[in-house]
């Protein structure tokens, strides 16, 4: 009988020291698991952060960009567009008189009768 109380009783510190085993490793197993997701929150946390950064970061350069166009594309002054219209107005207006001249079906168009005569004519100021 001593043999059997001897053998239990060896069996239960037994029990006891794998009991205690088990509570160590799943307090370890708790704080290993603690750490993982506080690693992961802060993971998570710097990804946040850096997508704000990016996203600031994309739209400081928009603004730059826009900045860039307005400044180098200025909007042209009003005397301008107004001598930019009557032009293309006074273009419109002889490409008639110079496509039937350019195409050889007219004479020339700026009221000389004579080509020769107009060609003397710009000659003789080139060489003035």
């Amino acid at each position: 009988m001593t043999s059997l109380f001897t053998q239990e009783i060896r069996l239960s510190k037994r029990h006891e020291e794998i009991v205690s085993q088990r509570l160590t490793l799943l307090q370890k197993m708790e704080s290993k698991f603690g750490d993982l997701n506080k690693g992961r929150a802060s993971q998570m946390q710097a990804a946040e952060t850096a997508f704000k950064r990016n996203l600031s970061l994309l739209k400081d350069i928009e603004a730059a960009e826009q900045s860039l166009r307005t400044r180098s594309h200025p909007l042209p002054l009003p005397e301008v567009v107004s001598l930019e219209t009557l032009y293309w107005a006074s273009v419109e207006e002889y490409i008639p008189k110079w496509e039937q001249f350019l195409l050889g079906r007219a004479p020339y168009p700026i009221g000389v009768d004579d080509q020769k005569e107009a060609e003397n004519t710009i000659q003789n100021e080139a060489q003035q």
